[in-house]
């Protein structure tokens, strides 16, 4: 059965090139995370305030998947990374990525 996710991805580009990183990552990469895998949105956020823990990483790209599970997920899109562009200007050695599953209903105001 089918349930909806959602993942957190916290990165950083490599030092010096986070405008390369910005335009990758916006113009690029979220298409084609789009494109190959099982999200149905993405988008991104840059850290603006914080309070209590600190956030490790400056960036927060987040993205609404339908999966049977929370591994499913990360197993497609581990599948499809070969279908999208790289940049050397994403740090992956200091990426992470979590993944959600949601509990209850959406609410809005």
């Amino acid at each position: 059965m089918m349930a909806r996710h959602v993942i957190a991805v916290l990165s950083e580009p490599v030092e010096g090139k986070e405008d390369e990183f910005n335009d990758w990552y916006e113009n690029t990469h979220i298409d084609e995370v789009l494109s190959s895998a099982v999200v149905a949105s993405g988008e991104r956020f840059r850290l603006s305030a914080e309070r209590g823990a600190k956030c490790p990483l400056p960036y927060l790209a987040f993205y609404e998947v339908e999966a049977e599970s929370g591994e499913a997920a990360i197993k497609r899109l581990e599948e499809s990374r070969g279908e999208r562009q790289q940049s050397d200007a994403f740090n992956f050695r200091s990426s992470a990525m979590w993944v959600f599953e949601s509990m209850g209903p959406r609410h809005e105001a």
